[in-house]
């Protein structure tokens, strides 16, 4: 008996070792088919006569179905990505024609203007004129029909007597069937001819002089609701160019043009206006402050076409400095109206040869320049 006892407990030891080898067993079986599960490394061990069980690792790993799946996921998302970005390409291919309007006035936005170097190793009142007097008297844009002043009709050569011309280019005018807007700056009344012509283009025409006692002042013109493009009358205010920005400015609403003196900026909000395509501008040397305004607030890419007559005799308002450096301050105005994407079509020389108060044989005391946006 004691035999036979001492055999069937020997023999119920590996017995009793089965069931915590199996547990460990569906355990490893059933963590690996967990989804999502952490891997678990679950060894035995003795310790104190009990069975215990270790983690050695935590990080999780994907199987190979869950790999395939994640790059297969990946891959799609890679060429969604690829298509969306094709399918940019070919929205900004399709957007082309609008989008070069929108770069054009990025290029030709607020600018500082920049001052230009010597003309010479050192400062020479001769070498800065010479090449003031050369840039403005050298078109940079042939136009093979022009419009003259007072003429209605495009031709091929200007009339003798223009003073000035307009680029009478098709892609250059407003379309026959759009909107046409005319601004003219002038207290001589030497903008008649202007008015006239773009009277004839039926634009809606206003005209700005502060010393005209007949004109609306502050306020809009009666016609100015009926005159949109039908060849009304032209709409006068009482207003001038102001070339002062003030730091802390709010651009005027529609209909209230304020004091007697604005910006262009806030004279076109006040007006409703986002485009001027036609503007006249004898600002008995107020022009270069002005022309720098312009360029600083980014408002020549909504001017179309520019006339405008630059006074000589002296500096100008708010302008100093040695002749030298003023007639380098000139030039850096007039670079700059160029990189704001006007171009010169015509130059006209007014009476007179004095230049900063120096008779000067070879220039005049006054030019009347045109020019023209080819970036709008």
């Amino acid at each position: 008996m004691r035999g036979l006892g001492s055999f069937s407990l020997r023999s119920a030891i590996p017995l009793l070792l089965i069931p915590p080898v199996l547990l460990a067993l569906q355990l490893l079986v059933v963590g690996s088919r967990l989804p999502g599960a952490a891997r678990l490394w679950v060894g035995a061990e003795e310790r104190d006569g009990a069975v215990a069980f270790s983690v050695i690792s935590i990080e999780p790993e994907r199987s190979s179905i869950q790999r395939e799946a994640q790059s297969h996921r990946t891959g799609v998302e890679r060429e969604e990505e690829e298509e969306e970005e094709e399918d940019g390409e070919m929205r900004v291919g399709a957007r082309a024609y609008e989008d070069e309007n929108e770069r054009h006035e990025r290029q030709a936005g607020p600018r500082a203007v920049e001052v230009q170097l010597w003309a010479a190793d050192k400062p020479s009142f001769t070498t800065e004129l010479n090449r003031f007097i050369m840039y403005i008297t050298r078109p940079q844009l042939n136009c093979s029909r022009v419009l003259s002043p007072g003429q209605a009709q495009a031709a091929q050569l200007p009339a003798a007597s223009a003073h000035w011309l307009l680029c009478a280019e098709d892609w250059l005018l407003p379309a026959a069937d759009g909107p046409c807007v005319a601004y003219s700056f002038s207290m001589d009344g030497g903008d008649a001819d202007f008015l006239r012509t773009v009277l004839q283009l039926r634009c809606e025409v206003h005209s700005f002089d502060p010393s005209k006692s007949n004109a609306s002042g502050s306020h809009l013109g009666n016609s100015l609701e009926s005159n949109h493009g039908n060849g009304g009358g032209v709409i006068q205010h009482k207003m001038w160019l102001e070339w002062r920005a003030p730091k802390r400015r709010r651009h005027k609403t529609r209909g209230n043009l304020g004091s007697v003196s604005q910006t262009l900026a806030d004279i076109m909000a006040a007006l409703g206006h986002h485009t001027v395509h036609f503007l006249y501008a004898d600002l008995l040397s107020a022009e270069w402050r002005v022309f720098q305004n312009w360029i600083e607030e980014g408002t020549l890419q909504n001017i179309h076409h520019l006339v405008a007559t630059v006074h000589l005799q002296w500096a100008g308002f708010e302008v100093g400095g040695t002749d030298e450096e003023v007639l380098r301050f000139w030039f850096s105005v007039l670079r700059g109206l160029q990189a704001s994407g006007l171009k010169l079509v015509d130059s006209f020389a007014g009476e007179g040869h004095s230049v900063l108060k120096q008779t000067v044989a070879n220039a005049h005391s006054s030019y009347t320049l045109s020019w023209v946006n080819t970036r709008h």
